[in-house]
């Protein structure tokens, strides 16, 4: 498994990227999340203290990425007919563009739902059929 090697800390105070300072690393105090040192996460630690062994207590395999459940997450959502707007926004996306091209194999199964929506209100409902 790979790790990327975080450089930077993002903090809240308008998203501010801090790093340590030479008086003694001390490190900004506006973390969201931070080591009991006040210190920012390594990814490794957070990966093995914390994820792990939540994959482990949900029955899940150990395999998983943090990657692969927020791909399921969307997924899901949008084969549940969420509104793509919320899914890229609860993303992060820049675009919605991004989410649509990402997750457009959710989509044939949508346009199924969408025609006998489209089916319902023409034809069902109007007592014609």
């Amino acid at each position: 498994m790979r790790y990327m090697k975080i450089k930077r800390v993002i903090g809240l105070a308008a998203l501010s990227i801090g790093y340590p300072t030479a008086e003694g690393c001390q490190m900004l105090r506006d973390l969201v999340f931070a080591s009991s040192h006040g210190t920012p996460l390594l990814p490794r630690n957070l990966h093995r203290r914390h994820f792990k062994p939540l994959l482990k207590r949900a029955g899940l395999d150990e395999s998983l990425r943090l990657y692969d459940l927020r791909h399921s997450c969307a997924t899901l959502l949008l084969s549940e007919g969420e509104n793509p707007k919320v899914v890229s926004e609860r993303l992060g996306h820049a675009s919605i563009t991004l989410t649509l091209d990402t997750y457009s194999h959710v989509l044939p199964s949508m346009q199924k739902a969408a025609s006998d929506k489209l089916e319902d209100l023409l034809f069902r409902k109007s007592g014609t059929q």
